[in-house]
């Protein structure tokens, strides 16, 4: 296409003059909507382009109040554009001159729709955001056009044009917004649809009084109501509608319903019988159809023969061969389908004598009445044994599940025997690292009171014999403490003596409380506390254990008085 190379000093107002320029310039000035403004110069046709965006035949210059827009050259490559976001209404508009206002902005993009915003910045660019979609594909035709305001050659004035797909949230809202609405729509027409294909919902069925069973009642004999009722008492007994005070109603209605059992069984009967008599009908149609085919089998083998094979022709041999071979497969056919009904009717009738067919029974009605009456004896004694075995399969899981439970339960006792040894060698190796504590710290005490004695003997040794004699008196008091220390009196002593009795024979040993309720019918007035305290002072002669887990942790004291003195 042609280039504008000059500067026209015309006013951007006129535009017939604007377009007598251009048409001196050999371009032919077009209008946005494609029209030729001046007859002449026919435009240039449009560059071959494979982009998405299908653009309509080139317009070589617009004419516009405030700016005009042109193509430069046409052997520019078509703009390129990003991926269009979903429901893309905003655009991005480059290469601006610098000098362009919203107003001369508005003035080029307003040809494309209605322009819902634009935000211009300060470096050459702006978005502009449309009412609707479709209008942003129009915009998009004008990306590659040169822009120049007025009639001014500054580059401020003029820039090329470049439009692209611009990612905006209002746009993304609103599509997000829009497709919701749609989903909506098809979760209702899919509902909708759903309704209607849906078969319809069962009459409700009223709950129980005296007066709905009475029509009830009715309904269960009349044989064509049989099912609606059946359906109404299952609910009701299935409610728990039944109590001390309509269990007799319940009852009869539950009779009412085995009265049908001999109706069903009699109509079976006859359901029977009408098929053994349409099985005879088949079987004697076979028969007869069979026989037709022997019969024309037998017409095959005669004209087969020779005194009259000679007389046909070659090609009515061939046809009267191929009949016959037909015939005869068709026949094979036949008689084996016969012969496998007989095999059934065998197989049945062997089954008849072997279990006594009460339909079959039935039909012999000159039996008389007694055989019904043992037949449905024999149907009642047949279900109560069904009732019994039932009874006795139910028996057996309940046993089952009570045999299980026992094992689980000496499970549980095993498990709970192993956490009771488990915490009582834990007290031990509590009770033995304290020990070591104790042992300890009694050794410390023996070596610093043995600095101590060491220190007074040589101290005694400066100051002669009277020091020999205060040594003496040192040791016999200490010697009388170590025996007597622990017992205050001859009450604690008998005391000692029954508590070590009382935990000898509980070798398990036994809580304080037990120990105090056993020591007070001896004495009234001596207090759970004062034998605590007193097994307390002992640690050779009594310990205390824990056992016990959670809510159920008890305290308990042992005697050890032989393995105190073990370690004495």
């Amino acid at each position: 296409m042609d280039c504008i190379q000059s500067h026209i000093n015309v006013p951007v107002a006129d535009p017939s003059a604007w377009a007598t320029a251009m048409n001196n310039l050999g371009i032919v000035p077009m209008g946005l909507a494609g029209q030729q403004l001046v007859s002449g110069k026919a435009p240039c046709p449009p560059p071959a382009s494979d982009h998405s965006v299908l653009h309509p035949p080139v317009v070589n210059v617009v004419l516009l109040c405030f700016c005009y827009i042109f193509v430069d050259s046409a052997d520019l490559p078509p703009p390129s554009t990003r991926e269009r976001p979903p429901g893309c209404k905003t655009v991005f508009v480059g290469g601006l001159p610098e000098n362009a206002t919203e107003e001369i902005i508005k003035e080029v993009f307003d040809q494309c729709g209605e322009i819902v915003a634009i935000r211009k910045s300060k470096k050459n660019f702006c978005h502009i955001r449309f009412s609707e979609e479709f209008m942003v594909d129009k915009a998009l035709y004008l990306s590659g056009y040169r822009m120049r305001i007025g009639s001014s050659t500054d580059k401020k004035d003029s820039g090329r044009i470049h439009v692209d797909f611009a990612q905006a949230r209002d746009d993304l809202y609103e599509w997000e917004c829009k497709q919701r609405l749609l989903a909506r729509e098809e979760r209702h027409r899919q509902k909708i649809h759903e309704e209607q294909l849906r078969p319809p919902s069962p009459p409700p069925i009223m709950h129980y009084s005296e007066h709905e069973a009475a029509l009830l009642a009715e309904k269960l004999k009349d044989d064509n109501r049989f099912s609606e009722a059946t359906a109404v008492l299952f609910t009701w007994i299935d409610r728990g509608e039944v109590n001390r005070r309509s269990a007799n109603h319940f009852y009869s209605m539950i009779q009412s319903a085995n009265s049908h059992v001999r109706r069903l069984m009699n109509e079976k009967a006859q359901h029977e019988e009408e098929m053994e008599l349409a099985k005879e009908h088949f079987k004697n149609s076979l028969l007869a159809i069979l026989t037709q085919f022997e019969q024309i089998t037998a017409v095959f083998t005669a004209a087969t023969r020779q005194k009259a094979w000679d007389h046909f022709s070659k090609a009515q041999r061939k046809n009267i061969d191929i009949w016959r071979k037909q015939c005869e497969e068709l026949r094979n056919a036949h008689s084996e389908e016969i012969m496998g009904i007989r095999r059934e009717e065998e197989m049945e009738m062997s089954d008849e004598d072997l279990e006594e067919n009460p339909c079959k029974k039935m039909r012999m009605e000159d039996m008389g009445r007694p055989t019904c009456a043992l037949r449905e004896e024999n149907d009642s004694l047949r279900w109560q044994l069904d009732a019994y075995r039932n009874e006795v399969e139910l028996l057996k899981k309940e046993q089952g599940k009570m045999y299980r439970t026992e094992e689980d339960h000496t499970q549980e006792q095993q498990l709970h025997f192993l956490q009771q040894t488990m915490q009582n060698m834990q007290q031990q190796l509590l009770r033995l690292q304290e020990e070591l504590k104790g042992k300890e710290l009694e050794l410390e005490q023996a070596r610093d009171e043995q600095h101590y004695l060491e220190g007074e003997v040589l101290s005694l040794r400066e100051k002669g014999v009277n020091g020999t004699a205060a040594l003496y008196h040192h040791q016999e008091k200490n010697n009388d403490t170590v025996i007597w220390g622990p017992l205050r009196s001859e009450k604690e002593a008998l005391l000692l003596g029954i508590i070590s009795t009382f935990l000898h024979v509980h070798p398990f040993g036994a809580n304080i409380e037990y120990l105090w309720s056993y020591i007070q019918r001896l004495d009234t007035k001596i207090s759970a506390s004062e034998l605590e305290r007193l097994m307390v002072r002992l640690p050779n002669m009594f310990k205390q254990e824990f056992s016990g887990v959670g809510a159920t942790l008890e305290k308990r004291w042992k005697f050890c008085g032989f393995e105190g003195l073990k370690t004495v």
